[in-house]
């Protein structure tokens, strides 16, 4: 079975073709200034490129180029779409109507449609690519729809509600929803696996570290806990987002300042985080070079996020009640060696105990804890697109 995977953003489209029966990429590419230019990069799995500007005014004429691009290009990877056998979709918001991926139909595109208000610069463009790329491929072809919301849906009432007046739940389902979700479900089913023990046993820590930040905790199986809440920018600081502060704070500077709600959401979701503090960048890398050739705000930026992180970290395996396994992954997850030096030295009253030389390895699956350490410390590259493939066989399996 051959899966396409679909990732389409406002003016974007990123995709993979994978052969589901040895889980291998066949192909991947990325469409780029859709709506403007539009311009396509396609790679096939044994190093073939083709690349091509071409018009782009809708992600119809985007899917379009995809498929010059699979079947007919100096890259083709299939003669035609009749190998393609299902198509797994990328949904960002599934608010409590989906706690698991599901079927596309009519019916549930309005479903998401209605959660666009909670997603307004993501649902709208993952509901284009549905319809564009139905267009394209024909309705023959079944499609699944996989949410970044949906592994978060276990959590209990008293872990996703604000405490806030209850009517503000009531009528506009305002809590906590969480994302990553894809990342965090991947990565914890592949720590069960390096672990040998089933999901349900244990109780796991995932660290998505990248621009964007996540933590949850996952308990017999599922999520009960996650940093991100209602938008993205709950939780710790990212590389352009705030995290969790005083709301007062943000009352207090509009009055000062003169600003309006979406001034105040353009700072805290565009212009804090690590660049806010830093000056510097929102980029890890550039920041930390900054910070060990002497500037203090780099410093200060680099020392907080991480300070943040480990706080998470903490409560979570206090809510747990323990913690057996602790996974690293993402950008900075994958490749900071010395965050995640801090993060595992400062959890020594558990009897986590650092491989050093492990924890060198960057991008690359491995166990960076001791073999006497009593909790498992892992880097694991993430894979959203497998998992977005895998639940898409499932379901089109099961019809």
């Amino acid at each position: 079975m051959k899966v396409f995977v679909v990732n389409a953003g406002s003016s974007s489209l990123k995709y993979q073709l994978i052969d589901m029966d040895n889980e291998q990429v066949l192909a991947k590419g990325l469409c780029e200034r859709i709506g403007v230019t539009g311009a396509i990069t396609h790679k096939a799995a044994d190093g073939r490129v083709y690349k091509a500007e071409t018009a782009m005014p809708t992600h119809s004429e985007a899917f379009e180029a995809v498929v010059y691009a699979m079947t007919k290009s100096e890259a083709k990877v299939i003669d035609s779409l009749d190998e393609v056998s299902a198509i797994g979709h990328r949904v960002v918001h599934g608010a409590e109507e989906f706690n698991k991926s599901a079927l596309i139909t009519d019916e549930m595109i309005a479903k998401v449609r209605e959660c666009s208000v909670m997603a307004p610069l993501h649902n709208p463009a993952n509901i284009l690519g549905i319809e564009a790329c139905t267009k394209t491929f024909g309705d023959k072809i079944p499609q699944v729809g996989v949410f970044d919301t949906s592994f978060h849906q276990t959590m209990p009432a008293m872990a996703y509600m604000y405490a806030l007046p209850y009517e503000y739940y009531d009528k506009y389902r305002v809590r906590k929803y969480g994302f990553h979700g894809t990342s965090h479900s991947f990565v914890s089913d592949r720590a069960a696996d390096l672990e040998g023990k089933d999901k349900k046993d244990l109780k796991i820590i995932t660290c998505h570290l990248g621009n964007g930040c996540s933590i949850s905790a996952i308990k017999n199986g599922v999520c009960v806990d996650t940093t991100m809440g209602f938008t993205p920018l709950d939780g710790f600081m990212m590389g352009t987002r705030s995290g969790t502060l005083d709301p007062s704070a943000l009352t207090y500077i509009a009055e000062k300042e003169g600003l309006t709600f979406a001034d105040i959401d353009s700072i805290c979701n565009k212009k804090s985080g690590v660049l806010g503090i830093s000056g510097v960048s929102n980029d890890n890398r550039d920041v930390d070079a900054a910070a060990k050739g002497g500037n203090e705000r780099a410093k200060l930026a680099i020392d907080m996020q991480r300070y943040q992180i480990l706080k998470f970290v903490g409560s979570y395996i206090a809510a747990m009640n323990g913690v057996d396994t602790i996974v690293f992954t993402g950008g900075i997850g994958e490749n900071d060696e010395e965050l995640r030096e801090y993060i595992c030295e400062n959890l020594g009253y558990l009897g986590v105990k650092l491989n050093a030389e492990a924890n060198r390895v960057h991008g690359e699956e491995i166990k960076i804890s001791t073999d006497d350490s009593k909790v498992n410390v892992y880097i694991i590259p993430t894979n959203e697109e497998l998992k977005i493939a895998r639940d898409t066989k499932a379901i089109v399996e099961s019809l």
